[in-house]
């Protein structure tokens, strides 16, 4: 198989998953308008973001170097399409993830969301044809839900449970991909009138298939008022695992946001 046809072929499984979406949109449109009705907002937001090293907190698809990442979030008050199309930074493709995310509970002290998302996962891999030896672009499937209880413990802070399940469509991937983990954010801390930084910090257990492991993350933004830049540094170290990957990884990113809330 020439890499010409292997891309094709993954462009082909990424418009199916795109077509699929348009058109259970309207359905889904309709389940969430009575909740928005009132209100009216409209969602149009996004992030473009270049890392020094593409990372995951699973270690099956971790990059490991440079890539571009753009995020997109667009929807309702309720209701959110948040696709994330990421590549590494000679463009070929890393993963293409199409999450609907619907938020059940919102309120001073508690948000409660649910999710589900379809996803392609892009593997360089070396095969042999007649006697040659050739590389090609493989796309492994993957659909996944999520459940995101947060509890609100003052006007920046919040923290909170999150569990995430994948199951791999091809037999020779990993199939069941258990993700939970427990996390703080800290969303506003004031370094200057002009400048603050964000953290998040995590720990988490991720079990594929029958390999597990513990694990502890982080990311540090700094970010800038009214300023569309922000510059930030994501850390994942190894407690205990039985999991193939690095004990310790890092990276730094440049991100522009961009968008608006309607």
């Amino acid at each position: 198989m020439e890499f010409n046809y292997a891309l094709k072929m993954v462009k082909i499984k990424f418009f199916k998953a795109l077509l699929g979406l348009i058109c259970v949109l309207p359905a889904v449109n309709l389940w969430a308008q009575n909740a928005d009705h009132q209100d009216g907002v409209k969602f149009f937001t996004g992030a473009a973001t270049v890392t020094t090293k593409g990372l995951s907190t699973f270690p099956n698809l971790t990059l490991g170097k440079p890539a571009a990442i753009l995020d997109l979030s667009m929807g309702t008050h309720k209701l959110r399409f948040e696709p994330v199309f990421r590549f590494a930074l000679e463009g070929k493709p890393w993963s293409f993830i199409f999450w609907w995310r619907y938020e059940l509970v919102n309120n001073e002290k508690f948000q409660f969301k649910i999710g589900a998302h379809p996803a392609y996962s892009f593997k360089t891999i070396t095969v042999s044809q007649n006697g040659n030896t050739k590389e090609i672009l493989r796309a492994q499937q993957y659909f996944a839900g999520e459940v995101a209880p947060v509890f609100k413990v003052g006007k920046n802070i919040s923290l909170g449970p999150y569990y995430i399940y994948a199951r791999g469509l091809e037999k020779d991937i990993v199939r069941n991909s258990n993700f939970i983990s427990f996390k703080a954010n800290f969303s506003n801390i004031k370094l200057t009138d002009q400048y603050f930084m964000r953290l998040m910090a995590q720990a988490y257990y991720l079990k594929l298939d029958a390999p597990d492991g513990f694990y502890v993350n982080s990311t540090i933004s700094l970010n800038r008022r009214n300023f569309p830049f922000s510059v930030s540094s994501t850390i994942n170290k190894t407690i205990q695992s039985d999991i193939p990957g690095n004990d310790f990884l890092w990276n730094v990113n440049l991100t522009y946001s961009f968008g608006s809330i309607k």
